[in-house]
């Protein structure tokens, strides 16, 4: 058995893994999942297993194998393998170390196509000449890669580049990667990594998604659906692209309120997006302040917060203090 893939990248780097790979050769992986006395899922489609240990990591237990591609874009098809095809099938040199466990517990580094080197260079290359004509999605890996850890692209994939953009309509899992970038720590420098390769009309507003990676870092906190909300402003065909990348409603919701002259306060999604997009919004009266501005309570206030509400949609205010002139006039119309 081997510990592979990111988990020996990481452990290289100094970071603690989360979650693990285990290769093993030739071993029933359904049997070896379950001896462990843990939960585990079967996989039967590719012959893997994932166990649950009771700290809430995972490891995924996969007996090595080879992979071809039919239908470039697609699903592999696996085949029983040795531990270095597993290895020599995979995206990055520097996903492609292994750390051998023997049967006295006794390790040894398996680094077949020089990952060590390119981890200590940090650099990023594909293993194959056809990588990204096979599996646009490793483009999009890359990119969250080398954001989170401070890689560069090697020559050969910038030059792969191309075949992945070629590719993408027809590789849903590139769709996925997107989604997964938008969960990473800073989804704006994942996204400009993208633009910087020649990809970024993968993944639209880039400029926007760095401003919320500011604001991230100055201490606002900013969800995943904040970012999506923010990329879907930014594309011209919004719902194609929520639609691609499996989104769902809630980020399209949040910019449509974001875009909204509806009132949300201080520190909510809305509020951030709209500083975002509509630097120049002005803040809704909200009933509190209107209240104070004479209007009696109960039905009234309704009113007249209706009353404003037409009149920013009808373009005819545009600032909190054209608001409450217009509230003045409305109030002295109405006889308060």
């Amino acid at each position: 058995m081997a510990l592979v893939g990111g988990a020996v990248r990481d452990a290289f780097l100094g970071h603690a893994p989360l979650d693990l790979d285990v290769v093993a050769e030739g071993t029933n992986v359904q049997v070896l999942a379950r001896a462990g006395g843990f939960p585990a899922l079967y996989h039967p489609a590719f012959q893997n297993a994932t166990v649950t240990f009771p700290d809430g990591r995972n490891a995924d237990l996969v007996r090595a194998r080879r992979e071809t591609y039919p239908v470039p874009g697609r699903n592999p098809l696996p085949q029983p393998g040795t531990l270095e095809d597993d290895l020599r099938r995979r995206d990055f040199a520097v996903n492609a170390l292994a750390l051998l466990v023997g049967p006295d517990g006794e390790l040894a580094l398996l680094d077949e196509v020089d990952g060590l080197g390119e981890l200590e260079a940090r650099v990023l290359r594909p293993l194959h000449a056809r990588s990204f004509h096979e599996d646009a999605s490793r483009l999009v890996r890359g990119a969250r890669l080398a954001a989170r850890l401070g890689f560069t692209p090697d020559a050969e994939l910038l030059r792969q580049v191309p075949d992945a953009l070629a590719m993408a309509a027809q590789t849903p899992r590139l769709w996925a990667e997107l989604r997964l970038l938008l969960s990473e720590a800073r989804p704006g420098a994942a996204a400009r990594t993208l633009a910087d390769w020649g990809a970024g009309e993968l993944l639209p507003g880039v400029e926007g998604l760095e401003a919320l990676d500011a604001l991230q870092d100055a201490g606002q906190p900013i969800s995943p659906q904040l970012y999506a909300a923010a990329a879907l402003h930014a594309s011209a065909e919004p719902e194609a692209l929520a639609e691609r990348m499996g989104l769902g409603d809630r980020p399209g919701a949040l910019l449509a309120r974001a875009l909204s002259d509806a009132y949300f306060s201080d520190g909510t999604p809305e509020r951030v997006l709209r500083g975002l997009l509509r630097p120049d919004a002005p803040v809704p009266l909200t009933g509190r302040d209107v209240l104070a501005l004479g209007v009696p309570p109960g039905r009234a206030v309704g009113k007249a917060l209706a009353h404003l509400a037409r009149l920013r949609e009808g373009g005819q205010i545009r600032s909190q203090e054209e608001e409450r002139a217009a509230l003045q006039k409305y109030l002295e119309a109405d006889g308060h």
